[in-house]
């Protein structure tokens, strides 16, 4: 019964959002009703006044932007609450749709001065292709922005899923005054507070209350009883199951800058959001209550703290208990590896457990023995499924500007393309590094990164690439098609030969000279061969 007690605890769920809609500052303000801080960053206009504490690459403290995705865990209200908070850059959403794999649930952060933005869009289409259950919170109703209904309505044509509000707003803008929770009928007001808790919140018990006019005028007042009763006629009680099926989402309004409408979220989510849910392998779907541990790593990432060159592997754990110390079978390479210091994570502090459970994110130190879609288990042969992996957009030539530092740019650039930022294509002779990204932004994080922990000076030469291919068929084919294009032949990061395209036309001869070969467009195709 105790470990299906602490399956039960778990919350583990990911925020994600357009750039700028809130949602780091939304993270800070939950570890703040979690104890985890006692004071939030200020995320502004992408300045940091005072640096978010979920973001804690010096690039994401220098431009006020996160790129890359953090883990945070901290207790509330008797539940462990793992939360990612992820990457809203579009250049990083494959770092964001890879996260998506390793959570059970998602607040989506939506600014209400915007609406519904395009790349919130993206995300949705992810979250519906896996049933994923959905929250909604629509920020930023300090300032003027758009009307209420307006954004539900926007919300359930753009995103296509039906809206269930759970709170409503008192006026908008300046005016400003907090939220009405229409679930239980109370009245929350707070003071405006960028960077702690509010100590005193004013709870009124029902809208016939008579201190509701005292509080409001008599104008917000009587709006906010006519506002209450039509979305209450309209929407009536939430069926909890049509959430968890992702049917329904509840939506909350609030401004997470001033701590407006953020604990009924909270509140909310820790009691509506589903437990650990199971998990489809390539043999079957493994559930969280087996008792042999299984799990599978979902993003990795190279000096999580600059004054140690480490690499940590983050791992959800998807059955059984993880214990420090003990071997599990690496399903890929199948040798046994253990872990002495498993970490969980407060952004970049770091705290060693001896025990996770289905739900929890583990932080394991890895010497390049893992890769991104790795599996552990107690011995069974089994790979999740899920994965996801995406085919570059933009091609350039990796080109080192300090021979002196070559083994650090090798180094440095074999790490950084593990964690899934970019692809790594290598051609012979002469070992030519070609990198495939999904954005331009990625490669300015790329060379930022190699020069300030690897002390490797390079630059990035743009190459007339249209697609990478892997390649499947009649082995004498492959070896006559990869002699004939030896040019634009080069190898991935696991030996796989690719086919770098210089153009869709080249492509398309070779597909209608080589009718035996298959030419895979997307990576995936290294996943399943």
């Amino acid at each position: 019964m105790a470990y299906e007690n602490e399956i039960s605890k778990r919350k583990t769920f990911a925020i994600i959002s357009h750039p700028d809609a809130g949602k780091t500052t939304l993270t800070e303000k939950f570890l703040l009703f979690g104890g985890q801080i006692q004071t939030a960053g200020a995320v502004k206009s992408n300045k940091i006044t005072k640096t978010a504490a979920s973001d804690f690459m010096e690039i994401e403290k220098q431009r006020g932007i996160s790129v890359a995705t953090s883990v945070m865990t901290f207790p509330y209200k008797g539940k462990w609450v793992n939360i990612l908070d992820t990457p809203g850059h579009k250049d990083f959403a494959e770092d964001t749709y890879r996260t998506l794999t390793a959570v059970d649930s998602v607040i989506l952060v939506i600014d209400c001065v915007k609406g519904v933005e395009e790349q919130t869009e993206r995300l949705m289409e992810v979250c519906r292709m896996r049933k994923t259950p959905v929250i909604v919170f629509i920020n930023k109703m300090d300032r003027d922005g758009k009307d209420p209904y307006e954004l539900l309505e926007e919300v359930e044509e753009k995103l296509n899923i039906k809206v269930h509000p759970m709170s409503w707003p008192i006026n908008g803008g300046r005016d400003f005054k907090g939220v009405y929770l229409l679930a239980d009928q109370s009245l929350n007001l707070f003071e405006s507070s960028k960077t702690k808790k509010a100590d005193d919140v004013i709870a009124i018990q029902g809208l016939d209350d008579e201190r509701l006019d005292k509080m409001l005028n008599e104008r917000d007042s009587a709006k906010l009883r006519e506002d209450a009763e039509l979305v209450d006629g309209v929407y009536g009680a939430l069926n909890k199951q049509d959430y968890l099926d992702a049917d329904v989402a509840p939506v909350f309004f609030g401004s997470a800058l001033n701590n407006f409408g953020v604990q009924e979220l909270l509140d909310t989510f820790v009691e509506l959001a589903p437990n650990p849910l199971a998990r489809p392998t390539n043999a079957r779907d493994v559930a969280p209550e087996e008792a042999k541990f299984t799990g599978f790593v979902f993003k990795i990432h190279a000096n999580l703290d600059p004054r140690h060159r480490d690499r940590i592997a983050f791992l959800r754990v998807c059955s059984g208990r993880f214990e420090r110390g003990k071997p599990y079978s690496h399903t890929r390479l199948e040798k046994n590896f253990k872990f002495a210091n498993p970490y969980l994570f407060l952004a970049d502090s770091k705290e060693v457990m001896d025990n996770a459970y289905p739900g929890d994110v583990v932080g394991l130190y890895d010497t390049g023995n893992f890769k991104i879609g790795d599996t552990l288990t107690e011995g069974e042969k089994l790979q999740f499924k899920g994965i996801p992996s995406f085919s570059p957009e933009i091609f350039k030539e990796l080109i080192n500007l300090d021979p002196m530092k070559s083994k650090q740019l090798e180094k440095g650039i074999q790490q950084l393309t593990d964690e899934g930022l970019a692809s790594l294509f290598i051609q012979e002779p002469g070992s030519r590094k070609f990198v495939g990204t999904v954005g331009e932004l990625q490669f300015e994080v790329l060379q930022y990164r190699l020069e300030h922990e690897y002390g490797a000076k390079c630059r990035f030469e743009p190459r007339a690439i249209h697609k990478a291919c892997w390649m499947s068929g009649p082995a004498a084919d492959l070896a006559d098609f990869m002699k004939y294009r030896s040019n634009n032949i080069a190898y991935d990061k696991d030996q796989n030969p690719v086919f770098l395209a210089e153009t869709a036309f080249i492509l398309r001869m070779a597909q209608e000279k080589y009718e035996s070969i298959v030419f895979h467009t997307t990576s995936e195709f290294k996943v399943e061969g």
